[in-house]
């Protein structure tokens, strides 16, 4: 069914997803979404949240730049009150591109005026907006210097292997991270582990020797520690974390078909669901206070992390209905919140459905699915989405993965152009048609 059909009316969807056996609810009765609730002592407004969606704008050296503040604007002024800030690195090599993010002494100022201008914007709403910023390191994607937990013949990147000695020093790094965090007057800080990042790639380090490998304890170690010592010397900030709650193996396109395929010679350092809810116990236990639940690899298994109708430029058909897509992200969510009920728990998947995502996150608020609702590139293409409630079809993410494009762009002075939303968005949409224009210049006559 092609998506002017699928999406016409709920009756059109809902019928699809019967068809698929795919499990999603729409409730239009948008009620739960729009109560507070409290974590660790600090009102949530609402149950919608942003995703730390990154927008590869930042200066070389890391600092938040003319579309980053314009982007955090949006997001604050919409309607959500959790704002998860996106990936942030803890160290020039650990970053993913020449444009992310960098928490450094230098760019503290630019990141307070960041954050004040996020309150100022969500105006009178301020007092139960919680917002926190993602710790990361890219681990086997930093660029240019990858490091790995393992060796891993299906996967590119394999730089070199990473120490535990050198783990255990970063360890210290995460921490004084934290401690950045609470003094920029942030609510919550997130440890990164997902979409295949370097603590993401550790949890499922099944192959891995020593203390960061193998067992599920030594795989979860880092965390734990890290969670225990940030709830130590910095008890007042909220501690988050956003986890893959299943890898999947990578894909590649069929040449012939161009659907993805799995890749062959995969190791069996991939995290499936039953891990990891050990894992999240475990982490609950330590002190986390909020989860926010993924799945896949944007470079390996895209169709896994974002169901779309149109791959991105360097990725493949989806060897699967996107719905059943989505429904995976919202059984895994599920799995989190009914093996913590007490932790709240975001869930992610929406954006594939356009103008019927909240009340498909109506429906898993009401049967107990999840505790908050989350937007990722919705919230790019629609950033008062929460706001408006009842969603406009004119406003929302069609999922044709420009915004992906556009982050895969690297030909320009700054190695790296800045992603958003192309079809709602003029500035994006002029900067594709430069990358475009630039490309036909390029091919041979």
């Amino acid at each position: 069914m092609k998506p002017h059909e699928l999406f016409a009316d709920r009756t059109a969807l809902e019928s699809e997803v019967r068809r698929l056996g795919a499990g999603i609810r729409f409730e239009p009765d948008i009620r739960d979404a729009l109560t507070p609730m409290t974590i660790g002592g600090r009102t949530l407004g609402n149950r919608f949240a942003i995703h730390p969606m990154e927008g590869c704008d930042g200066t070389l050296a890391g600092a938040p730049d003319e579309l980053t503040f314009r982007r955090w604007s949006r997001f604050a002024a919409g309607g959500a009150k959790l704002l998860w800030g996106e990936a942030i690195a803890i160290d020039p090599d650990a970053r993913a591109n020449t444009r992310q993010l960098l928490l450094s002494e230098e760019n503290l100022p630019a990141l307070e005026r960041l954050v004040a201008l996020a309150r100022k914007e969500a105006g009178p709403g301020a007092a139960d907006l919680l917002i926190g910023l993602q710790l990361t390191h890219s681990g086997r994607w930093s660029y240019p210097t990858p490091v790995v937990m393992f060796h891993d013949p299906a996967l590119r990147n394999n730089g070199r292997i990473i120490t535990d000695d050198e783990l255990d020093r970063l360890q210290d790094r995460y921490v004084a991270a934290a401690l950045r965090v609470r003094d920029l007057g942030l609510d919550f800080v997130d440890i990164k582990q997902c979409h295949r990042y370097l603590l993401s790639e550790m949890l499922a380090a099944r192959t891995r020797p020593g203390k960061y490998g193998g067992s599920l304890d030594n795989r979860t170690r880092f965390v734990r520690e890290v969670l225990t010592r940030i709830a130590s010397e910095a008890p007042d900030l909220l501690r988050a974390t956003r986890m893959n709650f299943y890898d999947g193996v990578p894909f590649a396109k069929n040449p012939e078909t161009g659907v993805g395929e799995p890749i062959p010679g995969c190791t069996s350092n991939y995290l499936e669901a039953d891990e990891a809810v050990e894992a999240l116990r475990s982490f609950r236990e330590a002190g986390l206070q909020l989860v926010n639940v993924t799945a896949g690899c944007p470079y390996f298994n895209p169709h896994v992390g974002r169901p779309a109708d149109r791959e991105p430029p360097d990725g493949y058909a989806a060897p699967e209905p996107q719905l059943i897509g989505v429904a995976r992200h919202f059984s895994l969510a599920e799995a989190a919140q009914r093996a913590c009920p007490d932790l709240p728990v975001v869930g992610t998947g929406y954006s594939y459905l356009r103008h019927y995502a909240v009340e498909a996150g109506e429906a898993n608020l009401r049967d107990g699915r999840v505790s908050i609702v989350g937007l990722g590139r919705g919230a790019i293409a629609y950033p008062d989405f929460a706001r408006d409630v009842t969603m406009d079809k004119r406003k929302v993410c069609i999922t044709v993965s420009y915004c992906t494009s556009l982050m895969r762009a690297k030909d320009n002075e700054l190695g790296q152009y800045a992603a958003g939303c192309v079809p709602r968005d003029p500035i994006y949409a002029r900067l594709l048609q430069e990358i475009q224009k630039n490309a036909k210049r390029k091919t041979p006559a």
